[in-house]
């Protein structure tokens, strides 16, 4: 699943900006993970065989307690750009997000768990938080393939 099974299904830049009323852009702002996040390669960890993107950007409109609107975009080693969406339900239950992919994401406070399911099997379990100041997005993951075995992974983002 690669980086899909992370951040490019949430894939977790719900091509850019909120359009939303004034008062749907109040509400969506409450949450301490909205807003545009910046891929921390340093700080990172890749899963093994996993080639870095050249650049990552997360950009997360809604994040609430029933909802989850987020973005990425990746730029490739030659500078080409994939942009993947999704808008889904965040109340833990599995929601399809591509045409062999679903999604499940949970959310409480200054905590977003995610879990990504391939229609072969294969797993990705991803909990996020938020440093003190909510500059940082941390996200753990665990990679679980068809025969069972796993890799950890580590998501580090900087808010921009």
């Amino acid at each position: 699943m690669g980086r899909v099974a992370g951040f490019k299904y949430i894939v977790l830049v719900l091509v850019g900006t909120v359009t939303c009323l004034p008062s749907a852009r109040a509400w969506a702002e409450a949450s301490p993970f909205v807003g545009r996040w910046h891929y921390n390669k340093a700080l990172s960890t890749l899963r093994p065989g996993e080639a870095p993107a050249s650049d990552l950007v997360a950009e997360i409109s809604r994040v609430d307690s029933t909802h989850l609107r987020w973005s990425v975009t990746t730029r490739d080693s030659q500078g080409k750009d994939d942009v993947e969406s999704f808008d889904i339900p965040a109340n833990g239950e599995f929601y399809p997000i591509s045409e062999d992919a679903a999604a499940s994401f949970r959310v409480s406070g200054t905590t977003l768990q995610a879990m990504f399911k391939d229609q072969n099997g294969q797993s990705d379990a991803m909990t996020c938080t938020l440093s003190s100041n909510q500059a940082k997005m941390t996200c753990n993951g665990l990679i679980t393939q068809v025969d069972g075995k796993t890799a950890k992974y580590v998501d580090v983002f900087d808010r921009t």
